[in-house]
């Protein structure tokens, strides 16, 4: 199976705000996403987390 389910961590206020999927065979490392975080209430950049 080549998609793998990760969640998405914006980088200013450290909230797991997203859950997604990404493809691991076009994507290896870890991916970016400029995002809208409701905490910060603003768009920021999320980062794939564990």
């Amino acid at each position: 199976m080549p998609r793998e389910l990760i969640v998405l961590e914006c980088t200013e206020c450290n909230q797991r705000n997203y859950d997604c999927d990404k493809n691991k065979r076009l994507h290896p490392s870890r991916v970016e996403y400029k995002k809208y975080c409701r905490f910060c209430r603003k768009h920021t950049v999320h980062k794939e987390s564990k």
